[in-house]
């Protein structure tokens, strides 16, 4: 060899001396309290299966930070002028996780997927004729743009493509089905894709490299730049709280969503630990089957409404944290007035004569929780105990989270303590629980009245006209008394300081993107 070829054979060496170490596949694990229940957006979901599901695909729409409706896939939208067509522009070069670049196709595919019965998407009804935003046909007449025309004009029409819980109408490539049709795995173009479920274990997501974040933009709500900063996302399944929080204190998990109040304060304390908090417009609420035979007669259910002591409730299970709230307009709505801030008396003598009147002779009344969801478990126990206090024979059943939600679909219950996830305009909120029982059995109040104001809601833009109708609907609300309102959603997240740029959302769920890990010094 060569004094050239031998200097350049021992330069080499020294450069491979000297190179840095690959680096090392960061990962962040956030704790999940429950099992997801499918991977199918918006079919027999929850909260949980929410969460995890918008990690991997995205909607034409999304809900902003303030909740507001904006763009996602689609580049902009168009209106015409008399409310009925809707035109979205989509993205370029926006590719799907199987590298295939998606097309308005893919959305004309993706819809009428959701629009067909077997499928079972939650969000159909509002669509299909007699739903609030019927469509009557949507075209894809070239590939960047899809339009969809209304039967009727519908000021939610954006409002509920973006809803979580109808998975964002999140937009799949046709390999997410099996060779039969059925649903495999969800290919979308979120920031993460599937890696693995493990049933009861964990869940387990891989960042998409090749995923096109909006130009320009900061993280915003569900929108906005959405990049994935790790490698890859790890959700363990941790049901007891306890483990749940020595798995953050230990290092072991990274983030702790819907961490308990009681924990908050030592949470603050601990130099490792950081805490953030957020109020969203999910409700926890004390629901009443209005065809009971004991909760069909509306002086019980009003007693009940004297006889729980609301704002006592409310402090006692968040610790102070959170503040009762009487309506369906949460307080942070600009639609929320003071006629909305009117609500039930506590007056425990008062529902006792009520109850005398009403006959009721102390005849059982089952009241349903969880322990999945603590505040609304929590809930049940005070309720139960004021209630005891006023003669009412409350017996608390707690159930496995799924059996709950079973019984909830089916309107199989007497009373139950539930959480409702946050909808971000208070016509979707109060659609979440109105309607036609006989139809939809987990609805919770049947009156056709409020309902001609509710559909009246959707259809008016005018804030002045929303917000009669809104004070309308408290009023008969109030009068009716279907359930109680508790308060809104209060979302507490506590995170190891390691994780860089990990917050609370109004939308009560983690989001992984643009969240980082930092070296360990």
């Amino acid at each position: 060899m060569n004094n050239f070829c031998t200097a350049m054979a021992s330069a080499g060496v020294i450069a491979l001396a000297l190179a840095a170490p690959p680096a090392e596949a960061k990962t962040l694990n956030i704790a999940l309290n429950a099992d997801i229940r499918s991977l199918d957006p918006g079919v027999n979901r929850d909260a949980n299966s929410d969460a995890i599901v918008l990690h991997m695909v995205e909607g034409l729409v999304a809900y902003g930070e303030d909740a507001s409706v904006k763009p996602l896939l689609a580049e902009k939208v168009d209106i015409s002028d008399d409310d009925l067509t809707y035109t979205f522009t989509l993205r370029p070069a926006v590719k799907f996780h199987n590298g295939k670049e998606m097309t308005s196709e893919d959305v004309l595919w993706s819809w009428n997927r959701y629009m067909a019965e077997a499928t079972k998407w939650r969000c159909r009804p509002d669509f299909v004729a007699g739903g609030a935003s019927h469509v009557v046909s949507i075209a894809a007449p070239d590939p960047k743009t899809v339009v969809f025309k209304l039967e009727k004009p519908n000021a939610l029409f954006l409002a509920t493509l973006a809803r979580t819980d109808c998975g964002m109408t999140g937009i799949l490539d046709k390999s997410s089905l099996n060779a039969d049709g059925s649903f495999n795995v969800p290919v979308g173009t979120g920031p993460f894709k599937y890696k693995e479920w493990k049933k009861g274990e964990f869940i387990d997501l891989d960042a998409f490299a090749a995923y096109s974040a909006r130009a320009g933009e900061k993280r915003d709500g569900l929108t906005g730049s959405k990049k994935p900063l790790v490698d890859k996302v790890h959700f363990p399944v941790i049901p007891d709280r306890s483990a749940a929080k020595a798995a953050l204190l230990n290092g072991d998990i990274d983030v702790l969503p819907d961490a308990p109040y009681a924990d908050i304060a030592e949470y603050e304390k601990n130099d490792a630990l950081g805490v953030s908090l957020v109020s969203n417009p999910g409700i926890t609420a004390l629901l009443f089957q209005v065809r009971d035979p004991i909760l069909k007669d509306g002086r019980i259910r009003r007693a009940i409404s004297m006889a729980i002591d609301v704002n006592a409730l409310v402090e006692g299970i968040t610790l102070g944290l959170g503040k009762a709230n009487s309506s369906l307009v949460p307080v942070t709505s600009r639609y929320y007035s003071a006629e909305q801030a009117k609500g039930y008396k506590y007056d425990l003598e008062a529902a006792k004569l009520l109850l005398k009147e009403a006959g009721y002779n102390g005849q059982p009344i089952k009241l349903i929780a969880n322990t999945r969801y603590q505040n609304t478990h929590d809930a049940a126990v005070v309720a139960q105990a004021m209630l005891q206090q006023a003669g009412i024979n409350a017996e608390l059943e707690i159930l496995e989270w799924a059996t709950q939600l079973d019984r909830y679909q089916s309107g199989n219950y007497t009373a139950m303590t539930f959480p409702y996830s946050a909808r971000f305009d208070p016509a979707l909120t109060y659609d979440s629980v109105m309607g036609d029982k006989a139809k939809q059995p987990r609805k919770v109040w049947g009156d056709p009245e409020a309902q001609a104001m509710l559909d009246q809601s959707m259809r008016v833009s005018d804030p002045a006209k929303r917000q009669e109708l809104f004070d309308k609907l408290h009023a008969r609300f109030l009068e009716d008394v279907p359930f109680l309102m508790l308060y809104n959603g209060l979302e507490a997240s506590a995170f190891r300081k390691t994780v860089q740029n990990y917050t609370a959302s109004i939308f009560s769920m983690p989001r992984a993107w643009e969240v980082s890990i930092a070296d360990q010094m």
